[in-house]
């Protein structure tokens, strides 16, 4: 039997959008239904995202419930070369800085965050 270490060491796709209703920022896994979680900035909905996927694997666990193991990224390598206008590179600097994120997780959050609209 699989345990909660083995899926927790699972690289399941997490995405995080903006909560324009109550403000903060929304998580989800999409491989794993139903696990959501809230928080008030990037860095504290990533930190609860975790604690979610635990309970969430801990559960169906223990629930004898089916957990998918996510979508093969065989032959991505999670990084590619992007040249942008200086502008938008200052700009994502510095909305990165306010939010208390690197510059990377920002623009991962951005990212996801458009791809998540686009399967609206």
């Amino acid at each position: 039997m699989k345990t909660i270490q083995y899926y927790m060491s699972l690289p399941y796709r997490l995405e995080i959008l903006p909560d324009p209703e109550e403000g903060g920022y929304i998580a989800r896994y999409p491989d794993l239904p139903g696990c959501i979680t809230v928080g008030d900035s990037i860095e504290s909905v990533a930190e609860n995202a975790e604690d979610a996927k635990k309970e969430w694997i801990a559960a169906a666990i223990e629930d004898g419930i089916a957990i998918a193991e996510p979508v093969n990224t065989e032959g991505y390598s999670g990084q590619f070369k992007l040249r942008i206008p200086k502008s938008l590179h200052r700009s994502l600097a510095e909305h990165s800085k306010e939010e208390g994120v690197s510059m990377n997780q920002y623009c991962v959050y951005l990212l996801s965050k458009n791809d998540a609209l686009e399967k609206v």
